[in-house]
């Protein structure tokens, strides 16, 4: 008899966080208290680039984009924010890094916390994600109970279930 199965990823949808980026955007534009200012929210790969005139304006920025990306699903665990820098004209500048798929430190520490948890799943470690398999479903199904329950700092998702 086969075995069930499900992989643990962390993977952003881009096309969401795009799309979150551009509301975020028109807010921006349309806003009274941006009338003039510089303000703008880039993305390049898996980095973030946020620009505004002075530090409460960014402020702003940064509230405008993760209140859109909660409104799209989007968990803002993903997001890893640098430090702030100053630019040119007075400006303010501060680079965010997309934080997505498993390290290998945070893949050893789930398969581990499984170990721990008693249930009676097989970890195991394939590059970015863990297949985590098991002769009962209800096995699984209590191992992904376990996952949601403990925050181990980033986004877990649950795809490929069989």
């Amino acid at each position: 008899m086969a075995d069930f199965s499900f992989d643990i990823v962390s993977e952003l949808d881009f096309a969401e966080l795009d799309n979150a980026i551009n509301l975020a955007m028109k807010e921006i534009q349309n806003r009274f208290d941006f009338k003039g200012s510089i303000s703008n929210i880039s993305r390049s790969n898996s980095e973030l680039d946020l620009l505004s005139d002075d530090d409460m304006k960014l402020t702003n920025v940064k509230d405008i984009l993760e209140t859109k990306m909660a409104k799209r699903n989007i968990s803002l665990k993903f997001l890893d924010y640098q430090k702030e820098e100053h630019a040119l004209g007075g400006n303010v500048k501060q680079k965010v890094v997309i934080k997505q798929g498993l390290s290998k430190e945070k893949a050893k520490e789930i398969t581990t916390f499984l170990k721990t948890t008693k249930i009676k799943v097989n970890a195991q470690i394939n590059d970015d994600k863990i297949r985590v398999s098991s002769p009962k479903k209800d096995a699984l199904q209590d191992a992904m109970s376990a996952l949601r329950a403990h925050d181990f700092g980033i986004v877990l998702m649950f795809n490929n279930y069989r």
